[in-house]
C-alpha cells in the first residue's frame, strides 16, 4: 500500500542531548556555576539551539530531575511488581541502589547537586519523595502481608530515608562508603532495609 504526499524525515529530538550534557556538568560542578554556553558546548550545539528547547539552565535542571524521578519511580514500581510475597525487601532496595549507581550523574544531581538550588527543584524532589513512599508502602504490603496503614507508612519512611542516605553516600563516595567498600556497603544497606521492614525477624 502506498500513500501520496511527502512525509517529513523523522529526526530524534535534541532535547535529551541537552539534558544529558547538563546532567554531566551539574554532577561535577555547582549548578550555579554552569552556564548555558557550557551546556551547549558539552552537547556540541549552539546556545541558541539550547534556548530553542529550554528557556534557561534552571529549566534544563528541572527537566533533568523530572526525567530522573520518573525513571526512578518506574524502577521501583517494576521491583515491587516482581517482588515475591513474603520475600526479603533488602534485595529490592539493593537492586534499586545498583540502578542508582548505573545512573550516577543523574542521581548525583537529584540527591546532591540540586539541593537548595530553587523552589522548583525542591518541590519536584518533594513530589518524587511522596511517589516513592507510595511505591515503598505497596512493596511493604506485598512483602509482609496485612499491616496497619500507620505501620506501613512509618516503615516506608524508614526505607525511603535509608535509600536516600545510601544513594548520597554512594554517589559522593564518602568515608562510610569508602571504608566499607562497595560490596560490604550494599550488603549492610540490604540488611538494614530488612530490619526496618521487619524488626521482629
Amino acid at each position: 500500500m502506498t500513500t501520496s504526499g511527502t512525509r517529513a524525515a523523522h529526526r530524534p529530538s535534541r532535547k535529551q542531548w541537552v539534558i544529558d550534557a547538563a546532567t554531566e556538568l551539574f554532577a561535577t560542578q555547582p549548578p550555579d556555576e554552569v552556564t548555558v554556553a557550557d551546556i551547549a558546548a558539552r552537547a556540541e550545539m549552539t546556545s541558541a539551539a539550547v534556548y530553542y528547547h529550554f528557556s534557561s539552565k534552571d529549566q534544563v535542571l528541572a527537566e533533568g530531575m523530572r526525567v530522573f524521578a520518573a525513571a526512578l519511580r518506574e524502577q521501583l514500581q517494576a521491583l515491587a511488581q516482581a517482588h515475591e510475597p513474603g520475600s526479603d525487601i533488602g534485595a529490592a532496595i539493593t537492586s534499586l541502589l545498583a540502578w542508582l549507581g548505573e545512573h550516577r550523574s543523574a542521581a548525583t544531581v537529584f540527591f546532591v547537586s540540586s539541593a537548595g538550588m530553587s523552589q522548583d527543584a525542591e518541590a519536584l524532589r518533594q513530589e518524587s519523595r511522596t511517589e516513592l513512599l507510595d511505591e515503598l508502602v505497596r512493596l511493604i504490603r506485598k512483602a509482609r502481608g496485612p499491616v496497619s496503614d500507620a505501620e506501613a507508612a512509618v516503615t516506608g519512611l524508614g526505607l525511603l530515608a535509608l535509600l536516600e542516605t545510601a544513594a548520597i553516600s554512594q554517589v559522593r563516595g564518602d568515608d562510610v562508603y569508602r571504608s566499607l567498600g562497595h560490596r560490604s556497603f550494599v550488603r549492610e544497606v540490604g540488611n538494614l532495609a530488612e530490619r526496618i521492614a521487619d524488626p521482629t525477624a
